[in-house]
């Protein structure tokens, strides 16, 4: 099927020119906004020749072609009469997409969501202390929980795992400002103003150790330790308060003034105005979602776990965020955590099922890399891409998701971080709860597998190709099909400096699940990427954020700086070479701007993918750790 054929495939899928807004493409995928979801045929998208996948992500649908391909579809549809727009105001567009509601819940993810690095890793040092900080584990190294407790490791351990708890407001209000278009730095000083330590720290107040403060005889002042809502409003009021300074203040003096102002009034607000006020909205969200964790005989583990992934995709699970937020804040704990993780368990149980039982071919490429991307904790590309195609896959997931969570309830199961689950989520179950959370685990990943094999999927037949009219007349020559390109072992270098990042933990399910090859990534930590091989660029994008190169030895290599990086429009970009340019190992393709990426709130996380990967018998990483630009990073054989 040639291009022209398989863009008006699509256009047809998408549900005809008058149901598409507008589309755009980036390094993989081809990226639609639409005007009504429902009337896209999704099954019939899945099964378009050359199609990798498609799922919807940020109001867009997104269409899987990989390198290359992408770009020849994206012009056939454009000739076809498609509207087009840059990827940058597809992202503006997404943003508008749904009622007030849904868009608030996208704007408590877009502010929480950069926080979960410093929240897992505190997590995950609170759970390993919590399994070493016992009598049977210290009594192998001659000490006791009591002697442990006393001593200055213990002291620096409770530096490791209390900083991002302790200072949680100010980095809420860092983001919050950042989201909002306000200067980060002022909101990271309002939130630390908050938790500063000349106000009656929260906790020694919640313990009757200490008394709040009383301005004017009647308003209540502490330090917000363990708020989460205060912050965010300080920052979201801040940020417009700054913004609208900004138009209002001349030039010379916006230097001085606006901060000023801006200090002056959102830390008068936030002590006396929003910290009391929403300080007690908090403190009913949270004595309601308390009770909804202790509900006896299981309840809400059946509720949550069953329901959570619905809620996924109806795309406002962000609000989860929030809840989890507030329950490590007071309690250092999270209950949601478990709940959450038997729900996504589930569904990669599910999506697992139909990859065994199918003889699909296409179905099983795409089934194994998505229920290894869920059981990493990524359920999207297994939600979109298999359970929600199929329809009972995702209903056996709910099911088994009600009865894990019945099971972690019954368990007491509570995370001491949030933002991970299942494998990388074991980690938060260290503090003698880990067998309890295996068990759970595997028996929902059993139930989802079972229900689903036996009663939730039942395997499609092949279509018959329809068979050529009889004709004495007509003669037929047999086709032979094109031999491949010879192809030799190689290894491919590393093209930037950085620390090397397992292509299952990428956040990005594309990348994450392997559809479009095997490979790695790094996240850098210079500005400069390089060429892995000796070889010739064959797409270099405006943007400067994707490369495409093929090895003189036949590896077909994508690198991809950065996470949705293309929605930057070239901004902290510079690329160096052109397409069809002959480059050699170590030859400076382009460099990038850091700080640019982390101010539009992205990953810079660099993805290394040999998109070619069904050529070779084996594709594997041989880097861990720091690497350097040319150091072995992939092996092709």
């Amino acid at each position: 099927m040639d291009n022209k054929q398989i863009a008006e495939e699509v256009i047809a899928a998408l549900g005809g020119r008058e149901n598409v807004k507008s589309v755009a493409h980036c390094a993989t995928r081809l990226r639609v906004m639409v005007n009504d979801e429902e009337k896209i045929d999704k099954a019939k998208t899945e099964e378009i020749d050359k199609v990798q996948g498609a799922f919807f992500n940020s109001g867009q649908y997104q269409i899987i072609f990989g390198t290359g391909t992408v770009n020849k579809i994206y012009d056939e549809v454009v000739a076809l009469g498609l509207p087009t727009s840059s990827t940058g105001e597809q992202k503006e567009e997404a943003a508008k997409q749904g009622n007030a509601f849904q868009r608030a819940i996208r704007t408590f993810g877009d502010v929480f969501v950069p926080l979960l690095p410093a929240i897992v890793a505190t997590g995950l040092f609170m759970g390993i202390r919590g399994a070493i900080n016992n009598d049977t584990i210290l009594g192998l190294f001659g000490t006791t929980s009591a002697e442990f407790s006393a001593s200055n490791f213990y002291t620096y351990t409770v530096v490791l795992t209390d900083t991002a708890f302790a200072f949680f407001p100010a980095l809420i209000s860092w983001s919050a400002f950042r989201v909002f278009g306000g200067n980060p730095v002022i909101g990271l000083v309002l939130g630390l103003m908050m938790v500063n330590s000349a106000l009656p720290n929260a906790w020694a107040v919640a313990s009757g150790d200490a008394e709040p403060m009383k301005f004017f005889g009647f308003i209540p002042v502490v330090g917000y330790q363990n708020s989460v809502l205060p912050a965010f409003f300080v920052g979201l009021l801040g940020a417009k308060l700054e913004k609208k300074l900004h138009k209002v203040i001349p030039d010379v003096l916006d230097l001085l003034v606006v901060p000023f102002l801006t200090f002056l009034i959102m830390s008068i607000l936030a002590l006396f105005v929003i910290g009391p006020v929403f300080h007690v909205v908090e403190e009913y969200v949270l004595a309601a979602t308390e009770f909804l964790l202790a509900l006896p005989f299981g309840l809400s583990g059946l509720v949550i776990g069953g329901l959570h992934q619905v809620v996924v995709v109806t795309g406002v699970h962000h609000i989860f965020n929030l809840l989890e937020a507030q329950l490590i804040a007071a309690d250092g704990k999270d209950a949601f955590n478990a709940l959450i993780t038997a729900a996504m368990t589930a569904q990669a149980g599910a999506t697992l099922a139909v990859g065994v039982k199918t003889k699909n071919k296409k179905l099983k490429a795409l089934a194994f890399p998505a229920a290894l991307s869920a059981g990493l904790g990524i359920t999207e590309p297994a939600i979109f891409g298999v359970n929600l195609r199929f329809g009972k896959p995702f209903i056996m997931g709910l099911i088994a998701g009600a009865a894990g969570g019945w099971l972690a309830s019954m368990f007491k199961l509570a995370g001491t971080g949030f933002g991970i689950t299942i494998i990388p989520g074991t980690l938060l179950y260290l503090n003698g709860q880990v067998l309890k959370y295996v068990i759970m685990v595997v028996a929902t990943t059993a139930l989802a597998f079972v229900l689903t094999y036996f009663f939730g999927y039942k395997d499609e037949e092949p279509v018959a190709q329809a068979a050529a009219p009889a004709n004495e007349n007509v003669k037929t020559e047999p086709v032979v099909a094109a031999a491949p390109a010879t192809l030799s072992e190689e290894t491919i270098v590393s093209p930037l400096n950085g620390e090397v990042v397992a292509l299952s933990d990428v956040n990005d399910p594309v990348f994450s699940s392997g559809a479009m090859g095997n490979g790695i990534a790094v996240k850098p930590s210079d500005n400069t990427v390089y060429s892995p091989v000796d070889g010739t660029i064959q797409i270099a994008f405006e943007t400067g954020h994707a490369y495409g190169i093929k090895s003189n030895d036949g590896a077909e290599i994508l690198i991809h700086i950065g996470i949705d990086t293309v929605s930057m429009d070239g901004k902290g970009f510079d690329q160096k070479v052109t397409a069809n340019q002959t480059v050699k190992k170590g030859d400076v393709l382009g460099t990038f701007d850091l700080n640019e990426i982390a101010a539009a709130g992205l990953d810079s996380t660099t993805m290394i993918i040999v998109t070619n990967t069904a050529d070779y018998a084996e594709v594997s990483p041989v880097a861990t750790g720091s690497v350097a630009k040319g150091d072995a990073l992939i092996a092709v054989k």
